[in-house]
């Protein structure tokens, strides 16, 4: 997978004053942190990496492709920092991991006997409702 202090180096980060939970503490200090990440730039991510995580995180993602997520729900700038980067390495590892290929499988034996069954009950219900 990735390395993660390396990936940390390619963020950056932007404090604002922020809206929430704090008393009078929300007007004075910038809690409200915004990380940014710039897929293009990026040197850590391959291109297939890159189309992966603008597929999957097109929602996130500004029209200069930088994927951009912010964090106001702690009270502390730190707090804030590190729940964005936890959300930040949440969003890649799911963006970057690929799906299990389905592999075919034929009904079983019992299976197609249930179905037939229960076509059967079925098909007597509605019959009795003729009469």
């Amino acid at each position: 997978m990735i390395d993660k202090e390396l990936i940390l180096k390619e963020l950056s980060f932007k404090a604002s004053r922020s809206s929430g939970s704090g008393g009078q503490n929300v007007n004075k200090v910038s809690t409200k942190v915004e990380l940014r990440f710039n897929i293009a730039d990026s040197l850590l991510l391959s291109d297939n990496n890159k189309d992966r995580v603008r597929l999957k995180l097109k929602n996130r993602i500004s029209s200069e492709d930088i994927l951009i997520i912010t964090s106001d729900s702690e009270r502390t700038q730190l707090g804030n920092k590190r729940m964005v980067i936890e959300i930040f390495f949440d969003l890649l590892e799911k963006a970057l991991k690929r799906p299990k290929k389905r592999i075919k499988t034929r009904p079983t034996r019992a299976s197609k006997e249930r179905r037939l069954k229960e076509k059967k009950i079925n098909s007597d219900r509605k019959q009795s409702r003729r009469f």
